[in-house]
């Protein structure tokens, strides 16, 4: 990563990323574009038990909508269910337990939901961080096979199920920092360079972008979109990036703020309007290169994270 590339970066970030940013962002947005009902409508939410996922799904909740959370640790996923239920006083909130860097459980959980359940909305919303290169029980890094790996496999055996319904959007919460990177397909499991924690999720978030892109051109009957939800006081901040959550506390948007987009590309009319395959930033599509940032990607390599992602999701089947 060139040294321009992440002090533009940051002061952009300052500039935007930050509760003032929000702020200054949120008077422009309409605001009767989130006054809807949902009621029928049915939203898979992964991570939604902290954080922004949370919030996303309470808010949905109370519109009525129908919400499935995916998550990985069964106790706080229940606490998280019993407290959207009780402030939204809706019924319809289910639970399934699935670990997102586990390619054969996502197979699993998807083979069973398609049989039982319909869904108009998937909001890739969970992630990791780990500073340090762990392997899960298959031998992945556990960065690339949440963040990159899981998405891809949970999103495309989606797909089917997806284009069966009315009005079907897949949301991925990416992150700003991905605009440090450029795409790299020659060592999506950073086995040959020295681990930096922060910039191979820089990465991963980089390669949901490139998905969501390529997802777009190849299924025009859904509505995909990608989104940086600016930098919030999350669980997942404050465990990976504690000095980051340190300095800056003061200054981060809450969860509320940070899931503001993720619910306006779900639930409003004026997100689906917007071009499919766009980066989002406080409700607006947004450049996904720094200027003079020398981040494209050629269409070959796209092509190949694609090539390498099917060949390993077809290995866990």
């Amino acid at each position: 990563m060139s040294l321009y590339r992440s002090a533009v970066w940051f002061v952009k970030g300052l500039r935007e990323y930050t509760k003032s940013g929000y702020e200054s962002a949120s008077k422009d947005f309409v605001p009767n574009d989130l006054e809807v009902q949902v009621p029928g409508r049915v939203f898979l939410v992964t991570g939604g038990n902290s954080g922004i996922g949370k919030a996303t799904a309470l808010e949905i909740a109370k519109r009525g909508g129908t919400v499935h959370l995916v998550c990985r640790d069964q106790a706080r996923a229940e606490d998280a269910r019993s407290e959207i239920i009780r402030e939204s006083g809706n019924q319809n909130i289910f639970l399934h337990i699935v670990d997102l860097s586990d390619p054969k459980q996502i197979w699993k959980f998807v083979e069973k939901f398609k049989q039982e359940h319909k869904l108009n909305v998937l909001i890739n919303n969970a992630g990791c961080m780990i500073n340090k290169r762990e392997l899960t029980e298959d031998g992945l890094e556990k960065n690339f096979a949440t963040n990159t790996l899981g998405v891809y496999i949970l999103t495309t055996s989606l797909i089917p199920v997806l284009e069966k319904e009315y009005d079907p959007r897949v949301i991925t919460v990416s992150s700003g920092g991905m605009l440090v990177q450029k795409l790299n397909t020659d060592d999506l499991q950073s086995e040959r360079t020295p681990f930096d924690g922060t910039m191979v999720y820089a990465q991963n978030k980089r390669q949901q972008v490139v998905l969501t892109e390529q997802w777009a051109q190849g299924h025009p009957a859904i509505h995909f979109s990608s989104m940086h939800p600016g930098w919030a006081d999350t669980p997942g901040v404050r465990q990976a990036m504690p000095g980051f959550h340190a300095r800056f506390r003061d200054r981060l948007r809450s969860d509320a703020q940070g899931a503001d987009t993720v619910l306006w590309l779900a639930l409003s009319s004026a997100a689906a309007a917007q071009p499919s395959g766009c980066f989002f930033q406080d409700r607006k599509p947004v450049s996904t290169h720094l200027p003079l940032a020398r981040t494209f990607s050629s269409p070959a390599e796209e092509e190949k994270l694609i090539e390498i992602l099917e060949q390993l999701a077809q290995t866990f089947k």
